[in-house]
Parts: structure tokens; sequence; C-alpha cells
């Protein structure tokens, strides 16, 4: 694969002596969608946290292999440079509850003490919104808390505030899990417009939704890569009989 934005290589990572990911191996190329798919508790979640090094500020753990950013080894950036060019939205939407949605949304900036003139930061702030197909309802009270905005808004702000920093790749922790209907299906639709821009790998339990917005999916099971590939191929005539069980719903 030419010039993937990440690269897993041979990577393994540990909670103390139990193994929770084993010798991964996969590349995730520019503007697609990568899903990760599989049962509870498979390694798919320290998969990501391990991409942002979020995964070592938990006590007792430690990785094997490597990882690469756009052919920049991960463990050796500092975290916080690393953290700026790798976007995160969790499951459940985390708006700063004091700070409003325009605060929100340039937090990154903020926090890591980023002095931009007022005109960028208004600049950020909309193109961000409009990235996330918020601006058009939000424009008229960016002064308003983030937290008063319905769960899927609130979803979309963290996903606004997480490309305001403009990453090179977009972390997604099953991030419609806590939503209802109608919202998972506008962030789905969003997912498919925001990947022409910025590549993304997205944590799921819900194979519809793997199968709808990814271009690659990854099985894993028990913290081994199962199989990995393009999603319609995997979906119809997938290569290993357990991606075969999972997906026909034997066990998940």
């Amino acid at each position: 694969m030419e010039n993937p934005v990440l690269t897993v290589d041979a990577f393994s990572a540990f909670f103390g002596d139990h193994q929770v990911l084993k010798d991964v191996n996969l590349s995730v190329p520019k503007n697609v969608v990568a899903a990760l798919m599989g049962p509870s508790g498979c390694g798919k979640t320290t998969l990501i946290r391990c991409v942002n090094r979020m995964h070592e500020l938990l006590p007792d753990t430690k990785v094997a292999g490597r990882m690469f950013l756009n052919e920049k080894d991960i463990y050796t950036m500092e975290p916080i440079v690393l953290r700026r060019k790798v976007g995160m939205v969790f499951q459940k939407p985390n708006p700063f509850p004091t700070m409003s949605i325009y605060d929100n949304v340039i937090a990154g900036y903020k926090l890591n003490g980023i002095g931009l003139s007022r005109e960028d930061f208004n600049n950020i702030v909309e193109q961000s919104l409009r990235s996330a197909a918020l601006w058009d309802e939000v424009k008229d009270f960016l002064h308003r808390k983030g937290t008063f905005l319905s769960g899927g808004q609130q979803q979309r702000l963290c996903i606004a505030r997480a490309l305001a920093m403009n990453p090179e790749i977009l972390l997604l922790d099953e991030p419609t899990s806590a939503l209802d209907p109608k919202s998972t299906s506008q962030i789905e639709e969003l997912f498919v417009e925001l990947k022409k821009n910025v590549t993304m790998l997205l944590v799921t339990h819900n194979i519809g939704q793997a199968a709808r917005v990814s271009d690659f999916t990854a099985f894993i099971y028990i913290g081994e890569l199962i199989e990995y590939g393009p999603t319609e191929k995997m979906f119809t005539v997938p290569k290993d009989k357990r991606t075969e069980e999972y997906l026909t719903g034997k066990f998940g």
C-alpha cells in the first residue's frame, strides 16, 4: 500500500501480564474510513488508544512492535505533538461543559497555548462546524454552552473540535452508540463526506454501520487481527470462518 497514513507493524499491547493485542499488522490508506470490528473486549479500543498513546496513561501497560503515522514512528514522537495530529472522538459526546460552542471548537488551540488572531479563530470555528454539518444549526448562538445541544449535535460538536486541529487521522470510538437512529444516520452521512479531507479509524460494534460507511474493515478476535481488507470483499467473501461466523451473528 503506497504511503499509508497509519501503519501498524507487528504490534502487541499488554495490561500487566495480560496480552490485549497480539502481533497486529495493518495499513490505513489516505482518505478512507477503516472500521475495527469484533466482539466486546477483543482489543479494538485498545488499538486506537495506542495510536494516540492514551493506552500508556493507564498503570502497568506496555507495548511491543511499531506504529507509524505518515511514516513517522508514533512511539518516538512527543505525546503532546502526536495528539495534535491525531483527533479523537469518544463513545459518549463530551463537550467541555463550562465552555461555549465557540470555545469548545478551539479548545485544542487554547489547551496547547497556540495563540491566533480573533479572525483566524472565527474562520477555524466556522470551517470546523461546517465540516461537522453543524454550522447552520448553531451559528446564531455560538456563545451558548455546548451542553445545551442535543446528543447528536453534541457529538458533531466533538467531531468539529477534533477537526479544528487539522488532524492527520481521526479516531472514532463507537461514536454513535449513545445516539438515537436519526442522529446516527446523520453522523454516518458525515463520515462519508469527511473522508474527502481526513482519514478515519472507526471502532464499531454495529456490523451494518461498518458495511455502510467503511472502505476497509478489520475483524479482531481475542486480540488477534483475523482479517483485514476492502469492506465489500470481506462482507461478501470472508477468508476466515471466524469472520463469517461473526458477520452472520453466530457470536459477538
